[in-house]
């Protein structure tokens, strides 16, 4: 007998080149259905009762909320001779953003989000500065949810201004005089904030101390109602650039002078098939990174007169992650397998240094002034803590700046890098850490995380329930699978549209290795992801559900074939694939989690999502849990996890990371075999 809430099924279905697909739980899109509150309410409910059973789940919670109160770090911003930076006493739900005076200076609070919400779910991120350093845009962002609201302070008073623009969302504020550019939609229908698709992004110029209402209009795109538009402004006010794309991947580029405003943009890089990043500019001549011819890309520069296209700094051996324009000098981040490398050039392209990294880890931002000799940048490893670092741009010495101290003794622990071999031959790299102690012949429980997609570079991070895991003996391995960048645009092809099977295929070859290698055993073998690892998790599963004991799959992407009617959706059709096409149809339709559940035996999986979640919207969990409580012949729990005031994941409060946590480990106890060798 199915133990679980039952949800009640539709006759619903469509016809789609020639195939039948069956929809029975169709109405769960629908966020306001009250049959749909009842069977959450009633699905929460049995998760609850299950991980609260589970002995250890209090224990771990507690070790949780210890390893999680250390003072934090995360995003900063180099303002002239300021510099603004989030900070974290430990608990605090949100990052408090403080503001000092060079290297040296006292830090004051700038923006407490802390006070902006009584349960901590307003979350802030920063945004462009102007030109003249008295202003800074900040992001406000409720439960959760991709819409923000964008707002501004003055770093001299540091007040926030009166103004407020509403439903923007992946928008850039870039300075311009008195104000600024940004992107934003038409307010969505009332009730479907959180799930109608999101159409016709428009830029807008903002005058300060003016109402949204009297902005004006920039760039709208009517024809192309399902394209990102963001514009950018040169440092020294002369050039606007306009960048569009109709997806995660690929863009086109216009360019105007800002004398007179009112002129059209000159389309200076047509078609979607590469990408190219405006990094900034040096007079007349603009400077971008791409992948057009460089796979591993490079910096080209362009003259702004007559668009003619020069290499600064061509490509290499090694991927070309990110490039920051800092006064007359250009920074460029590698991966050498998956490691952080930095150098710092001259805007000819010539090397002057390398950057001195505190440790083999992850780069991830760099910033600074021409008013200032040192560079700032930050940096953390999966023993290491967020930190951020000074480069002394005559010396070439790195020096720390913001460290943490941590509740736990790093030097107990350990990283290596091996290499597994896919299906096809291809060479994947898969970090593993552990406790020192924890070598050796002997199996352990193993937890193995994986992304896969979207040219995002899974570097090493730091996180605090990782090193839970450790403390109890467990094997934590992050694999760096196709459909990342982590080794250029080749990589990233070999994993997107029809080539998605071979993510798949190397991350059951990953898995395969740990189990052949003696590293863990199927019974001990947890595994995780998130958003498009959520549809990783689900694509394993129904493929290979025999080699796994648990798995926690998180707001994934789980329905194929809707995907691009919800919110954003539509925007990683570059990414999938459209499944209006046909080709894109049938591939999809091959791994689509939904529709790929057989009555056969799971294992143990956690659904997880969340009610504000206008991203990767939580009907796909939903159809996906329902369809296999359903259909699964196993004893093996299914159950979901609905946070509720949260969204995607930014921005969420520490309490709510703990607490879900402490279910996420309280579920792996419960299922994998043998007691784990704690210390």
């Amino acid at each position: 007998m199915n133990p679980y809430p039952q949800a009640k099924k539709i006759d619903h279905g469509e016809t789609r080149f020639g195939i039948r697909i069956k929809d029975p739980y169709r109405w769960m899109e629908n966020e306001n259905d009250e049959d749909l509150r009842s069977w959450i309410d009633a699905q929460k409910k049995f998760a609850q009762s299950f991980l609260e059973a589970v002995p250890a789940r209090e224990s771990i919670r507690k070790r949780l909320r210890e390893l999680f109160d250390y003072p934090k770090y995360n995003a900063f911003s180099v303002i002239g001779n300021k510099i603004v930076y989030g900070y974290n006493e430990g608990l605090q739900n949100q990052y408090v953003y403080y503001i000092q005076d060079g290297f040296e200076g006292e830090p004051e609070v700038l923006i407490d989000p802390n006070r902006l919400s009584e349960d901590g779910t307003t979350a802030v991120t920063l945004n462009g500065h102007s030109k003249d350093k008295r202003y800074l845009a900040f992001l406000e962002a409720e439960a959760g949810s991709d819409w923000q609201t964008l707002k501004v302070i003055d770093l001299q008073e540091k007040k926030v201004l009166p103004d407020q623009l509403h439903w923007v969302k992946f928008t850039e504020a870039s300075w311009y005089r008195e104000g600024f550019f940004y992107s934003a939609y038409d307010a969505p229908e009332a009730g479907k904030e959180f799930s109608a698709k999101n159409e016709n992004m428009k830029v807008y110029y903002h005058r300060l101390g003016e109402e949204q209402s009297q902005d004006q209009l920039i760039f709208a795109d009517a024809d192309h109602p399902l394209r990102f538009q963001t514009v950018y402004v040169s440092e020294d006010e002369k050039h606007l650039v306009l960048d569009s794309s109709e997806g995660t991947y690929g863009n086109e580029v216009r360019i105007k002078t800002t004398d007179p405003l009112d002129q059209s943009f000159r389309l200076l890089f047509k078609g979607f098939d590469h990408e190219y990043v405006f990094i900034g500019a040096e007079g007349d001549t603009l400077f971008f990174l791409t992948d057009c011819d460089a796979p591993n890309k490079k910096i080209v520069k362009v003259n702004a007169k007559d668009l003619q296209v020069r290499d600064v700094i061509p490509e290499t051996e090694y991927a070309l992650e990110n490039a920051w324009k800092i006064g007359n000098r250009i920074v460029t981040q590698y991966l050498k397998d998956v490691v952080s490398k930095a150098y710092i050039h001259e805007l000819s392209g010539r090397v002057e240094q390398e950057v001195c990294m505190p440790g083999i880890g992850s780069a991830y931002q760099f910033d600074g002034d021409k008013e200032i000799d040192r560079i700032l940048f930050s940096f953390s490893s999966f023993i290491m803590p967020l930190g951020f670092y000074t480069v002394n741009l005559s010396s070439g010495e790195t020096r720390p700046f913001k460290e943490s101290c941590v509740p736990f003794d790093p030097s107990r622990f350990t990283t290596e890098q091996i290499f597994c071999d896919s299906k096809d031959g291809t060479r994947v790299p898969v970090f593993i850490t552990r406790r020192k102690d924890c070598a050796g012949d002997k199996t352990r429980p193993a937890l193995l995380y994986a992304y896969g997609g979207f040219n995002i570079s899974m570097t090493p991070e730091f996180s605090p329930s990782v090193i839970y895991w450790l403390e109890q003996g467990g094997l934590y391995a992050y694999a760096n699978l196709r459909g990342g960048g982590e080794y250029g645009e080749k990589w990233h092809k070999a994993g997107m549209l029809l080539n998605k099977q071979n993510v798949f295929d190397d991350f059951i070859a990953v898995a395969e290795h740990l189990i052949e290698h003696g590293y863990t055993t199927r019974r001990q073998l947890a595994i995780q992801g998130g958003s498009n690892g959520g549809l990783l998790m689900g694509a394993v599963t129904n493929q290979r559900p025999d080699l796994f004991a648990a798995v926690i799959a998180q707001v994934g992407v789980m329905d194929m074939l809707r995907y691009h009617t919800f919110t954003i959706g539509w925007g990683w059709a570059s990414e999938y694939g459209n499944p209006d096409e046909e080709a894109h149809f049938h591939n999809l339709r091959q791994y689509s989690p939904l529709h790929n559940i057989e009555e056969k035996a799971y294992p143990a999986v956690l659904v997880t999502t969340a009610d504000h979640d206008d991203r990767v919207v939580p009907a796909h969990s939903f159809k996906y849990l329902a369809t296999l409580q359903q259909k699964n012949t196993g004893d093996r729990p299914i159950l979901l996890r609905l946070d509720e005031k949260a969204g995607h994941g930014m921005g969420k409060p520490t309490e709510k990371i703990v607490e879900e946590n402490a279910d996420k480990f309280a579920f792996i106890a419960s299922q994998i075999a043998g007691p784990m060798d704690r210390e």
